[in-house]
């Protein structure tokens, strides 16, 4: 591990691991991958903008965007977008899991629930 970051950590799932535990389900706009622990979370243009709140929990400070094509991190503490060393995988959730997701849970008029 170098600096917060451990390349050697898969990630915990292919959803937001607080709202599959929500009661009822949540759903997320983007997901984000915690680069020390490998936790995934939503990113904070989703309701629960979870990602933030793990960091804010553990003081975890970078993330990794994972979300197909995207490779790039993001320091809580400095707030600004770098670039970061490849991770364990897989590098982003399935292909075929729709943004915002999960595919059934997201409601239609979604877009009136993503934080301006």
């Amino acid at each position: 591990m170098t600096d917060g970051i451990d390349v050697t950590v898969p990630p915990s799932g292919t959803a937001c691991e607080e709202c599959e535990a929500a009661d009822p389900q949540g759903w997320w706009f983007h997901l984000r991958r915690c680069a020390q622990c490998g936790h995934v979370g939503c990113c904070d243009s989703s309701p629960g903008a979870h990602g933030s709140a793990h960091w804010r929990a553990t003081g975890h400070r970078y993330i990794q965007s994972f979300e197909p094509g995207e490779d790039w991190f993001y320091d809580f503490e400095e707030q600004t977008i770098l670039p970061g060393p490849d991770l364990a995988p897989p590098g982003s959730h399935p292909a075929d899991q729709p943004a915002p997701g999960p595919a059934g849970r997201v409601p239609p008029d979604w877009m009136a629930h993503v934080p301006r």
